[in-house]
């Protein structure tokens, strides 16, 4: 196979996520205990053998940035290719760009520098488990000028907002793999397959969309440049279809529900048991289930302490639940600390949280509660 690179799209942050893209990119909201989304696209890359990646930033980049670090837990710190923090340019990109031909036109020095074959583009929403090297010889067998990965609708696993800015695209697939058409945002979905936000192409091609984006003033990718050129039919653009577990981040039910899956051995075999998902390390302890404690069917990470009961939730590093407190359905992130004798059910607390003692939370499952970072009740 031809030398491939990749870029990670980052999200917006957005209304729809609330207070847990308020302080961050959606990219790196926290999910599974000790992981970021950030972490299953960079792992995914890496895992299929692409080893320079450029990560393009925009809007409240910093958690982001502190995570990535110099890329060395996913072993893209080498002197030769590597990860490159793409931060935005000064065209306005803190506010978001309008679309991913910008970020890529403010970034066109990382792809002009480069000698890669292939560029694989990939969102920052999206939550699975695969490697890129079948859709990479699917590429090259066909003589596609794209490709794209694409799995089937659920309506669970892509749970939408109104409110979200960005794109979401459903194509029509022929039976020969060809991808026939593009809707954008419909209201009415007419196919099943739902695009993942990944799209494979050459380099120098690429570099092509990107001018003549600039010359016409197009933002989007899909709508501008790969849909006219699938109706014109001067674009061979193939479908890789994608069979496995997949969630899209969204909203913040389509958060709450991505982290009770996990309580599902089935979901964390398919999620984390085909190929290792790296993270950024932290040394703690061992948890500590001290006397009284109670826990079923939950999640816990790492450096935590407990002393309370503990049931159907997902706890990150280093919290601490006081003897008395009781816990359901709950997503607490790092360094929580729940106070003696208080009630949480159904709700998703930030990182340094505190409840003290007596405290009271209780949210329905299909509307949660969320607390943003450091907040005291």
């Amino acid at each position: 196979m031809k030398e491939t690179m990749g870029i990670i799209y980052t999200s917006k942050d957005e209304f729809s996520m609330r207070e847990l893209s308020s302080n961050r990119s959606v990219t790196a909201i926290p999910v599974a205990a000790r992981y970021r989304l950030v972490d299953f696209q960079l792992s995914n890359l890496v895992n299929s053998g692409i080893r320079k990646v450029g990560v393009l930033m925009q809007g409240r980049y910093n958690s982001l940035m502190d995570h990535l670090g110099s890329g060395k837990e996913w072993n893209l710190h080498t002197r030769n290719n590597g990860m490159y923090i793409l931060p935005p340019s000064h065209t306005g990109a803190s506010d978001g760009y309008l679309g991913v031909l910008d970020g890529i036109m403010a970034n066109l020095d990382f792809l002009r520098r480069s000698n890669h074959d292939y560029v694989l583009i990939v969102g920052g929403r999206m939550v699975y488990n695969t490697l890129y090297n079948d859709m990479i010889r699917l590429h090259e067998d066909s003589g596609a000028d794209v490709t794209m990965m694409y799995t089937r609708f659920d309506p669970v696993a892509f749970d939408f907002s109104n409110t979200s800015r960005d794109t979401r695209a459903f194509v029509g697939v022929n039976d020969e793999g060809q991808i026939t058409d593009i809707e954008i945002n419909p209201n009415v979905i007419s196919y099943h397959n739902i695009l993942m936000d990944v799209v494979l192409m050459k380099r120098t091609l690429l570099m092509h969309m990107v001018d003549l984006a600039v010359s016409r003033g197009y933002h989007e990718l899909y709508e501008s440049i790969i849909r006219p050129g699938i109706v014109d039919k001067s674009m061979k653009v193939m479908g890789c279809e994608f069979k496995g577990y997949c969630r899209r981040m969204e909203t913040v039910n389509s958060y709450y529900n991505l982290n009770m899956d996990l309580l599902d051995p089935a979901v964390r075999k398919e999620l984390f048991g085909k190929n290792p998902v790296f993270t950024k390390t932290r040394d703690d302890a061992p948890t500590k289930y001290l006397p009284g404690a109670m826990v079923k069917n939950s999640l816990i990470a790492d450096g935590c302490e407990i002393e309370g009961e503990v049931e159907n939730s997902v706890l990150f590093r280093g919290v601490k639940v006081c003897k008395g407190a009781r816990i359901k359905g709950a997503i607490i992130m790092q360094d929580g600390y729940i106070g003696e004798d208080s009630l949480l059910e159904n709700v998703i607390l930030d990182k340094d949280v505190t409840v003290l003692k007596g405290g009271k939370m209780v949210a329905p499952k299909q509307y949660p509660v969320v607390l943003g970072k450091n907040v005291t009740i």
